[in-house]
């Protein structure tokens, strides 16, 4: 049995496949990025899923993809916990990357990840290659949940928000100065926390307008940064993966526009390509090995 995760700062999807690619088991839990999430804290989130803990003494294989296991010391931290818990698997960790490339094309493209957090790779047709390391929520992250959330909780404190959505906004969110900095300083995870604020956008009632610029001027930023980066950007299709790029297609399109780009796929959860691409590729590798 081969179980795959695809996994972010907010949620990591779980499926166990049989060796006839049929699906036993499908579960989430809270997201498990090493670069961000405890040692301790990433076992307990794990065990927290008694889907998971159930097959612990039966998967085979386990292929983990998740956000900030793209670099040494979080990559092996992640590892030793996956495989202290799941004791009979042969267990790789890779970063969400790789699973956004195998999601969404087997073919050259630069491929985007907009969720949570955000990145960008070239896919060969082969290989990825990633000329611009993420160096996270605090540097990075342009058009991604955190970015958002940021920018709404700065046009709040400086006043830039139309009077509506500040009322609005201030309904929905514990926005006292002291609970911020709490959140942000003190506590775990304040990449997810921030990105939490992101959700405003898309679900209020406004089409247009404030949220319109905000979203827009975030792709903007995302398509000079992360995408022009590369000199294949012209030649190939750009892919999305992510709910922030489901939601903000029309943004998307216009942030490309100006440099001629050719707008490729918009995922929003990658685990279902990545299952489809285990039953073409990888289920009878598992199988003989």
């Amino acid at each position: 049995m081969t179980l795959i995760a695809d996994g972010g700062s907010t949620k990591c999807d779980w499926i166990l496949l049989d060796h006839k690619g049929e699906v036993l088991v499908r579960t989430r839990t809270r997201g498990l990025n090493p670069a961000v999430i405890p040692f301790d804290a990433l076992i307990a989130r794990i065990n927290e899923n008694p889907e998971l803990t159930g097959i612990f003494d039966t998967v085979e294989h386990l292929d983990f993809y998740g956000a900030g296991a793209g670099t040494k010391t979080p990559n092996e931290i992640l590892t030793k916990v996956l495989k202290g818990l799941f004791v009979k698997a042969q267990v790789t960790v890779n970063e969400d990357l790789l699973a956004a490339v195998y999601a969404a094309t087997n073919e050259p493209g630069i491929v985007c990840i907009l969720g949570t957090g955000s990145n960008s790779c070239y896919f060969d047709g082969e290989k990825i290659h990633n000329i611009v390391p993420s160096l996270g929520y605090i540097l990075m992250d342009e058009a991604s949940g955190n970015y958002f959330g940021k920018r709404l909780i700065r046009d709040y404190y400086y006043q830039k928000m139309p009077e509506p959505i500040m009322r609005s906004f201030e309904k929905r969110f514990n926005l006292d100065a002291d609970e911020i900095k709490l959140n942000l300083y003190q506590r775990a995870n304040p990449n997810t926390y921030l990105a939490s604020f992101a959700e405003f956008i898309f679900t209020a009632q406004e089409v247009n307008g404030y949220f319109y610029q905000l979203i827009s001027d975030g792709m903007k930023r995302f398509i000079e940064y992360r995408v022009l980066c590369y000199k294949e950007a012209q030649n190939v299709p750009i892919h999305f993966i992510g709910s922030i790029a489901h939601f903000s297609e029309e943004m998307i399109r216009n942030a490309m526009m100006p440099y001629q780009l050719t707008l490729g796929k918009i995922i929003r959860r990658p685990i279902d390509g990545l299952v489809d691409y285990y039953r073409a590729h990888r289920l009878n590798q598992n199988t003989s090995s």
